[in-house]
């Protein structure tokens, strides 16, 4: 699943790709905003995403979006 964040006084997004579940995505982004501390995600890759959680403007999580081919209406 696509998850994005939104970080305060930064011009882009963190965007990674997940395969946690949203509801445990959900509960991280809970404690990590409450409390002020780092907010650690891990992507598909097994890369490792670090976020200040009182920095935390939005997360948004979503379904992945597979690329189109050919034109759009």
């Amino acid at each position: 699943m696509e998850i994005r964040i939104g970080i305060q006084h930064a011009g882009r997004e963190v965007v990674l790709e997940s395969t946690e579940a949203p509801k445990e995505i959900s509960k991280l982004v809970d404690a990590a905003i409450k409390s002020g501390e780092l907010l650690t995600l891990t992507d598909d890759k097994g890369r490792t995403i670090h976020v200040p959680g009182d920095k935390i403007a939005f997360v948004e999580v979503g379904a992945a979006q597979t690329g189109k081919v050919g034109f759009a209406n």
